[in-house]
Order: structure tokens, then sequence, then C-alpha cells
């Protein structure tokens, strides 16, 4: 069964699910365009430009309290003893206007996280209670950007993977669809009138055109093998990271990015553990202790950064890249780095060069 939001009823409805769910959606802060809680008395919603970020930090905090602690000396001993304070459990969350891309990018997530991956990780339970708790209002893409390439990665502009609700833009509203339990759950929530023949019959047509206005694909089947040859070719990466800054914002950015970094911060005999964000891009990112940095130019990290999207997490988990084609990476690139020409290139590189830099 479809519903129908008019779009001068968003707010309302964002109103009326808020007691039930933590809402977030995007919203205009300066230039940009990003997802924060939903607010009567802030901005209306966004949902005509493509936001700047991507949902990712709602269910991934960019620094995240684990823990606080306290040492206290134990009594007739000189040793001290440690209590660990956990932080209260997150409520339940609604994101409202996320790209099919976004949506599709915790895929690369869950089998790092939830210990499925051929790894044999630990569980990551933090992201996990998240995940289980947040539903997804994706919104459908109705045309693409020029740095649109989620067709290359196996996605679509109307793509329901990784939505809980679909809402497809029409005439004067949306047109929405339960694809999961719990996208029921929040549809029962806050009721909508059902949308009639007419407004279905237009989303339909509305997502085969959205997906007829997406340039053809290139094969990217052999990208992992190409990428991978081409490891010890440093000239290759020499070349592909000459105009990168290694600002980060490519991972910064990055929906599928999941690495961080954790830090203790003390204040007397009480502190607090907590993790942020990191990206590969930084030079500190592998900095050992013994001072040895072993991708201490921006090559080798680049290098890193497309062959993990294209290379190795597809080694680890059945062939899916850690890349959903959102194309922030190129659109908000200083540098006009191109992900895309950098995968293309590696593909084209001659195959007896690929061979002999494999064989060395």
């Amino acid at each position: 069964m479809a519903y129908f939001l008019a779009q001068n009823n968003v707010s309302s409805w964002l109103k009326a699910l808020s007691p039930h769910y933590e809402v977030y959606a995007p919203r205009r802060e300066g230039p940009a365009i990003v997802y924060r809680p939903y607010s009567e008395t802030g901005d209306p919603a966004e949902l005509t430009l493509r936001p700047t970020e991507s949902a990712k930090h709602v269910l991934f905090p960019r620094a995240e309290e684990l823990f606080r602690f306290t040492r206290e000396r134990v009594a007739e001993s000189t040793g001290t003893s440690v209590s660990v304070q956990e932080p209260a459990a997150p409520g339940p969350a609604l994101v409202f206007g996320a790209l099919p891309c976004d949506a599709r990018g915790f895929f690369a997530f869950d089998p790092v996280y939830n210990g499925s991956g051929t790894q044999g990780l630990a569980k990551d339970v933090y992201y996990l209670k998240r995940r289980a708790g947040t539903v997804f209002v994706v919104k459908g893409c109705t045309s693409p950007l020029a740095t649109c390439f989620c067709n290359w990665v196996g996605g679509s502009p109307t793509g329901e993977e990784g939505a809980d609700v679909f809402a497809m833009p029409v005439s004067g509203g949306f047109v929405l669809s339960a694809i999961t339990e719990k996208g029921k759950a929040a549809l029962g929530a806050a009721p909508l009138p059902e949308a009639d023949a007419a407004q279905e019959k237009e989303a339909s047509e509305a997502q085969e055109a959205a997906k007829a206005a997406m340039p053809k694909a290139p094969a990217l089947d052999t990208a992992p093998k190409a990428i991978l040859a081409l490891f010890d070719n440093a000239a290759f990466w020499l070349k592909q990271s000459a105009a990168c800054l290694s600002c980060g914002t490519c991972t910064y950015l990055c929906p599928t990015c999941y690495c961080f970094n954790i830090t203790d911060e003390s204040n007397g005999i009480d502190g607090v553990r907590f993790r942020s964000w990191d990206t590969c891009m930084s030079s500190l990112f592998t900095l050992e202790a013994s001072g040895h940095n072993p991708r201490a130019n921006k090559a080798a990290r680049l290098k890193n950064r497309v062959g993990h999207k294209f290379s190795y997490y597809p080694g680890l988990h059945e062939g899916r890249f850690s890349c959903v084609g959102c194309g922030r990476c190129i659109k908000s690139c200083p540098s006009m780095v191109d992900i895309r020409a950098i995968v293309k290139a590696a593909i084209a590189e001659p195959q007896t060069e690929k061979e002999e830099v494999a064989r060395g």
C-alpha cells in the first residue's frame, strides 16, 4: 500500500513522528545542506537540493562517548580500582530524506561492525544498537548530478536497498511505501492518506525516468584485480595523486568510510573514552610510535583509499564495492580528484605492465 505526503505537510508529519523518534532531516546551514535533528522552530527540511553530507553520523557519530571511568584507591592497598559507567542506550531515530546511495552505504559498515565478515571481527555494540533502532525514509532521486555514479557500483537513483520507507517525489509531494517492518511501524505512528492511482502511476514513471537518466555504467568487474596488480606501481599512483591535497574531505563526506580513533581524556581521577572519525588520507593515520610511517606520502594514501573501496574490500566481502557512487568525494574535492577516473585508468593500464608489477 502506498501513501501520499503532501509537500506542505512535511513539517507537521515530522512533528507527529517526533514523540516516537529522534527525527533527522536535511536542512540548510550556510552554503551546506546537512542532516540535523528536526525542530519545530528550526528551518524547514531542504528536500530540493542534494545534501552536502550523508546521514552517516546518525549511526556512527563524529565523536562518540564509549564510557566514563573513575579511578579509586583500594583500601589497605597501594593499588587502584577503576569503575566504568556506560552511556545511556540510544533511543529510536528516524532519518527523513536520506538518498538511496547513502542508505546503501551502511551495507559497507554492517559486515565489519556486526562480526559477520570474513575477518571475524568483534561486534560493535554501539553501532548495532543505533542500526537496529533507526528508520530510514529514503527519498528517490529524480535526476543525477554530473558527479553521480551509483549505477557503476550496483546502485540506482531509486534503489530501495537500505530503505525502511521509500519516498518518491511526485507533483505536490511524495508517494511513500513501507519496505520493512520498521517502515510499517513508522508509517503507523503518523498515518497518512493513501496515494491514489494517478499518484502511484506518476511515482512509477518518475522512477523509470530517473534510472534512464543515468549515463551508461562501465563494467568494473576487472577493477579489483587491476588495482591490486598496480599495488607496487609507484609511477601510476604518483600520477593519480598529483593534484591531491591530502585534506581528507573525500573521507569525511564518504558514506562508507568507517575508520575511527580512540582517545582517553582524563581530569584527575575521572575520565572519558571516546572515539572519533579518522581518515586514511591523513599522514598521522599510519604513523607508528617508532616514527616509521608505511604511508608517508599522499600517493600511498590515495592508493590505499582507492584500493580499499574497489579491491581489498570486495575481496573480503563477496565482491561488494565499498563505494556507493554518491560522488561527494568528486563534487567537494578542492582539486577535482575524480575516483572514477582513477578506477578507469587502473583498468585501462596495459595488462603486460600490470602482470610484470604483480610478479615483481
